[in-house]
């Protein structure tokens, strides 16, 4: 298995873009698939600079439905139209941004997909948890023992004309299966990752060896006590986990550090451009 970052919001590798969004590839025995496309043309651009041929990618998977990991698709299905794109079906709702009262500017931003995405004839809509083959499963949130992460406050969908609270119902976690091996891929964690971690546990009936994922704990300005002791208390439950957790995006570098504090070599950045190294991670047995 191959999995490299085509686009996050650090710098990596040189030449690449760094922008705020995610998109990774993976080639598989049998598939050439992309999770998330980023916030703009740039991961193509990326894509380019690291060798890797998106005409050659036979499946899309969507992660939820807000732009900076959709931003790429409609210049993707422009040069790749074979590939077909799962997303959820609510991941086309309306989903905005509360960015406060301020003066001159809207109060609520619209950050959800382009709604031509929907209209391409490649796309696939799904409701709820699907196995695409052998190789591939994606399965969305049924229940919930944390809390969503507090930076999900701000997130909103546009309902009958009022804005209520997004509840992330488009969200959707990839498995991916290689040999007895599997690895859980999200994009954000809006749900929140503890709650990601046992609803795979009840769905595929172990923890995963590897989980890819941004933990949505970033802020511009200055954490709570509050959020700091959330941060802390994830870190120290995941760590629990016989599992290797790599995360980017929207974790945010000052989370990441702390969590790290927490984890060690347990939890790693990954960087655009960079490509994750699991060929030396170990398979647990659960017995």
């Amino acid at each position: 298995m191959r999995i490299v970052n085509l686009i996050e919001n650090t710098e990596g590798v040189p030449g690449c873009a760094s922008a705020h969004g995610l998109s990774f590839y993976i080639e598989t025995a049998n598939h050439k698939m992309l999770v998330d496309l980023g916030p703009s043309e740039e991961t193509l651009e990326n894509a380019a600079k690291l060798g890797i041929d998106l005409g050659a990618v036979d499946m899309v998977i969507l992660s939820h439905g807000h732009y900076d990991h959709s931003g790429g698709i409609i210049s993707f299905a422009k040069i790749n139209e074979h590939a077909d794109i799962y997303m959820q079906r609510l991941a086309t709702g309306d989903y905005y941004s509360d960015d406060g009262a301020r003066e001159g500017r809207d109060r609520y931003r619209y950050i959800g997909i382009d709604k031509a995405i929907a209209d391409l004839p490649q796309v696939k809509l799904l409701d709820g948890d699907t196995v695409i083959d052998d190789e591939i499963s994606v399965f969305v949130m049924d229940e919930s023992a944390f809390k969503r992460p507090f930076t999900n406050s701000r997130l909103k969908e546009k309902v009958d004309g009022s804005y209520v609270q997004d509840n992330f119902r488009h969200e959707q976690y990839v498995v991916v299966s290689e040999g007895n091996r599997k690895v859980l891929i999200s994009g954000c964690a809006h749900n929140g990752i503890l709650n990601i971690m046992g609803e795979y546990e009840r769905k595929y009936g172990s923890c995963p060896d590897a989980v890819i994922s941004g933990f949505h704990l970033m802020k511009k300005s200055d954490y709570t006590d509050d959020e700091i002791d959330e941060i802390i208390d994830t870190a120290q439950r995941l760590k629990e986990y016989r599992t290797t957790f790599y995360t980017c995006h929207c974790t945010g570098v000052n989370a990441y550090e702390s969590m790290r504090n927490i984890m060690g070599d347990q939890l790693k950045y990954v960087h655009s451009g960079e490509e994750v190294r699991l060929k030396n991670m170990p398979i647990w047995s659960f017995t």
